[in-house]
């Protein structure tokens, strides 16, 4: 185990396996050719030209192609799709260039249609004499995604019509009992991007990283039932964990290294420094033969 298998565990996506769908001129994810086989090129709603599948056009408002999605997606559930993860919370699609608002998608079908997703991912750090340390969460046991694996200190999904640092403050609440005056401090820091396939479904996610230096005498405490406990750990415990282990949920790995880039803590020396930052920001499609080396 190593940075960069986190790296390309994160990034093992085959677009060959899929296609682009569009919303107008925008592109706005990619749908696997199987899935859009059963189930997409029956519900009226898309048109297949050119290598690529197309919303109908006569849906040109954000409201309207999210009414008409919804009923088409609450239609795949009743059908037994989506394996119970149904959330009832909505993220916005918007094109993956990076443009307007086009219409809102139910959080749990966003990885069916490729559709890039993302939230905020906060570190929580504590400055000691005996150095730094990080809050470390573990995932409730009973969470139906990675349960009891580690996690960052806060992080969450990021659902249409919030702000990234609004949610944020949400998220640790929610999930920490970090009260608002304090979480309002946290600060966006950088940005981690990675493309992800799971058998049909696709996460082209952009994750914002944000980093929290809390007080000595504060605790995070576990509030909504989506975290076991809270544990501070001296940071090169976590640095040795992420390196070595796969004990952190799969893309948490990513936000705590480059945490790790960030302060210091990995040696521009290290023959893998330049893949493993650089690594860290897929944000553009894969091409073909596209990889994460060790050099």
């Amino acid at each position: 185990m190593s940075f960069l298998d986190h790296i390309r565990r994160c990034n093992n996506a085959d677009l060959t396996q899929f296609e682009p769908w569009f919303i107008g001129e925008h592109r706005t994810g990619f749908i696997h050719r199987d899935f859009a086989s059963e189930v997409v090129q029956g519900s009226g709603l898309f048109e297949r030209r050119d290598g690529a599948w197309h919303l109908d056009p006569r849906l040109d408002t954000p409201a309207k192609r999210t009414a008409e999605v919804r009923a088409f997606l609450l239609s795949l559930r009743a059908a037994g799709h989506f394996k119970g993860l149904w959330r009832e919370e909505e993220y916005a699609v918007a094109p993956q260039e990076g443009a307007p608002f086009l219409m809102a998608m139910e959080r749990s079908a966003v990885p069916w249609f490729g559709v890039r997703a993302g939230g905020p991912h906060m570190t929580g750090y504590v400055r000691r004499t005996d150095g730094l340390h990080i809050w470390v969460p573990r995932r409730s046991y009973d969470k139906p995604t990675f349960p009891g694996q580690l996690d960052n200190t806060v992080a969450g999904g990021q659902p249409a019509g919030l702000g990234l640092h609004e949610n944020l403050v949400k998220e640790c609440g929610e999930e920490a009992s970090i009260p608002p005056e304090l979480a309002r401090q946290a600060k966006a820091v950088s940005v981690v991007g990675y493309w992800n396939q799971s058998g049909r479904q696709l996460k082209p996610d952009v994750m914002t990283c944000f980093d929290l230096e809390l007080p000595h005498d504060f605790t995070p405490r576990a509030n909504d039932g989506e975290v076991h406990s809270f544990e501070l750990w001296p940071v090169q415990r976590v640095f040795e964990t992420v390196r070595d282990t796969a004990e952190f949920k799969y893309n948490c790995n990513l936000v705590l290294i480059d945490f790790f880039v960030r302060h210091g803590l990995l040696s521009a020396d290290d023959p893998a420094f330049i893949p493993i930052v650089a690594g860290l920001r897929r944000l553009s499609a894969p091409c073909k033969d596209a990889d994460v080396r060790d050099t």
